[in-house]
């Protein structure tokens, strides 16, 4: 490959920001669509080469982005600060946009409605992330509150965290959910430990827990659907 070779060099109508424009942004690949948003390859790749370098890091393809560190991203050979920040603004805002949508009057009428807000933005990552869906009186989502990150105990899910966003929301009662990276949404002791602690300090606030639901990949378990509380 020349060392001057670029997207330049592709027939106009196979530019990524060319198909975008005249074909819509569903006809782009995912390496295109990161394409878009760096922009630029360096002397070695064209942007979409290197969108499908960051494709071919592990078997989960595009899930890497999800949580993808500034770190793990620059270590990729031509993907350098200024390009991880663009990957890494583009993905956040997407999962914001994705939970703003999924804030606006979503009535909980089963575990499924939670899993198809939150399934698509969690089976992918590769620590255990902690959430608590705070809901209204009728049951409606009011929002959904990031409440820790790593492995599940204890010492980093405490009733405090958990709790507080619901009582400056004026939560009438909370759902919570985290994912398993190993992709088996089985429970564990202690996800079963921790749940009964927090329904206790619930009961205590008034603030009633739900639900826990426990993401893999692409399935899930409800503490509720299961009688394990």
């Amino acid at each position: 490959m020349g060392e001057n070779y670029t997207i330049k060099d592709l027939p106009l109508s196979e530019r990524p920001r060319e198909k975008l424009y005249k074909y819509g942004v569903s006809s782009l690949s995912n390496a295109e669509l990161i394409a878009v948003i760096i922009r630029t390859g360096n002397r070695e790749d064209t942007a979409i080469e290197l969108g499908q370098r960051l494709l071919s890091i592990d078997n989960t393809g595009i899930g890497f982005l999800a949580d993808a560190s500034f770190e793990e991203l620059t270590k990729v050979k031509g993907i350098g600060e200024c390009k991880a920040s663009q990957i890494i603004a583009a993905v956040e805002l997407g999962k914001r946009i994705s939970a703003q949508i999924g804030e606006e009057k979503v009535k909980i009428t089963s575990p499924a409605d939670i899993v198809n807000i939150l399934m698509e933005d969690m089976r992918y990552l590769k620590k255990e992330h902690f959430k608590a869906a705070i809901l209204d009186t009728k049951n409606q989502i009011i929002t959904i509150e990031n409440i820790s990150v790593g492995n599940l105990n204890s010492s980093i899910v405490h009733p405090r965290e958990v709790f507080n966003a619901a009582i400056r929301r004026s939560g009438n009662s909370i759902i919570l959910i985290h994912n398993h990276p190993s992709g088996d949404p089985t429970p564990s002791k202690e996800d079963i430990n921790i749940t009964n602690r927090l329904i206790e300090s619930g009961n205590i606030l008034g603030i009633k827990v739900l639900d826990h639901i426990v993401i893999g990949d692409n399935k899930y378990i409800s503490f509720k659907e299961r009688n394990i509380i």
